[in-house]
């Protein structure tokens, strides 16, 4: 493909998009935020900063023709070469932090002189590779969502743009009466663990409210944000989620993300569906070897590994959706009735059998549930009964294609609206 420079069209784009950047499923200030930022304030995540930095760098990837320098099969090669190095990065910091926690290794700077040496050769490597990996694959997303149509005159708008970072933790708060998120405020991402702990306990003692810090994936600010993974398949879907948010923030319904929950709840649920879709469109086009392949291998397939198999006497595996679902009913249940304490109860009993098979929840309460329960693409899970999942569920169904059921739903402004749709 012949050398291209960033066009003026794009250029005018990503000034737009970067001065409406703090939308899509970006934290917004509400009166009950007010109330927690009391305790937030010296730790909370500097967006603008963020997103001028990671501008100024899609600027100059495009200013040198990324990623049309090289052939469309040297671009792949380049990502997969970029997310095997991440993932021998990701090995040598776990060694070294091993040998650092060995009480039996007493010269522990000499013991991992040689992995460090390693780790900042992979540093230096991953470097190298990020500019063009990322460039490859905001190409292929972008070619991708033109192909389905998600257009405004033939080009995706705003253009596809993400940039790998530390993603910000994301304290929630619920009323602990009722399920229903009234606060989300991205924290430092450095924050320990005990830190975490004695926000929560803070933010829950003063306010009688429910709180967890959760990670979070990606966050749709412009360019986007998305964590870093050696699973490239989570990948493209979550560049692909983010970027519905950016593309229904110019839309009634990304405008209105936060005016209720129901809306959040539509929005969310709509950027995972569409994330997927479009995900396995470009896996299908780029990266088919991975479709063949359980998603459990991530990048050995890439490289050709062969699955394993399982025994035909394995024991049914624990249905986790279905026993978070049961869990998000009967909490519903026990709040309507006004039995707070009970409610509570029940949830950490919950959270202990969740432990018992293998799944480490920290908390699990009303703030867990608000956040969680937003993502309803798939049936089951922490929306529990929450009708809203299914009415978006069913209109992808009824909808043509992906296109028309981004351009239906992007215009609304009320679930009640989306209910008259399906019906």
């Amino acid at each position: 493909m012949p050398y291209r420079f960033l066009r003026i069209p794009d250029f005018l784009a990503l000034i737009l998009a970067v001065s409406i950047a703090a939308t899509g499923d970006v934290p917004r200030l509400t009166g009950d935020s007010d109330r927690v930022r009391a305790f937030t304030r010296t730790i909370e995540f500097d967006y603008p900063n963020w997103v001028w930095n990671a501008a100024w760098i899609k600027l100059q990837q495009a200013s040198v023709g990324l990623p049309y320098l090289f052939d469309r099969e040297t671009n792949k090669e380049v990502v997969v070469e970029y997310l095997w190095t991440t993932q021998s990065l990701m090995q040598a910091e776990a060694q070294i932090e091993k040998i650092f926690a060995d009480p039996d290794i007493a010269d522990k700077e000499s013991s991992s002189a040689y992995v460090r040496a390693q780790r900042d050769k992979l540093i230096a490597r991953q470097n190298a590779l990020a500019p063009l990996a990322e460039a490859t694959l905001q190409s292929q997303i972008g070619d991708a969502a033109a192909e389905l149509g998600l257009t405004t005159s033939g080009q995706p708008i705003p253009p596809v743009l993400y940039h790998t970072s530390s993603t910000p933790l994301a304290l929630i708060v619920s009323e602990r009466s009722v399920i229903e998120q009234i606060a989300n405020i991205s924290v430092l991402p450095m924050l320990t663990l005990d830190d975490q702990i004695k926000l929560e306990d803070q933010v829950a003692k003063s306010l009688n409210v429910s709180t967890l810090v959760v990670p979070i994936g990606g966050v749709g600010v412009y360019p986007t944000m998305v964590m870093e993974t050696t699973d490239l398949r989570w990948m493209v879907e979550t560049i692909a989620h983010e970027w519905i948010h950016n593309y229904l923030t110019l839309r009634p319904l990304g405008i209105y993300y936060s005016k209720t929950p129901d809306l959040r709840t539509m929005n969310e649920t709509t950027a995972s569906i569409a994330g997927k879709e479009v995900g396995t469109y470009v896996l299908q086009k780029y990266y088919p070897e991975l479709l063949a392949s359980p998603s459990s291998l991530g990048l050995a397939s890439l490289k050709g590994s062969p699955p394993p198999s399982n025994g035909p006497d394995d024991p049914a595996p624990f249905d986790f959706r279905a026993e978070m679902h049961e869990t998000r009913v009967t909490a519903d249940k026990l709040l309507a009735e006004g039995r707070i304490e009970a409610a509570e109860s029940y949830m950490e009993t919950r959270r202990q059998f969740m432990w018992e098979n293998g799944y480490l929840l920290r908390k699990l309460n009303q703030a867990y549930f608000a956040f969680h329960g937003a993502y309803a693409d798939v049936p089951g899970g922490a929306a529990g009964e929450d009708p809203v999942g299914p009415a978006v569920r069913l209109l992808r169904e009824q909808s043509a294609s992906l296109e028309d059921f981004i351009n239906t739903i992007a215009w609304m402004t009320s679930f009640e609206q989306l209910q008259r749709a399906i019906e």
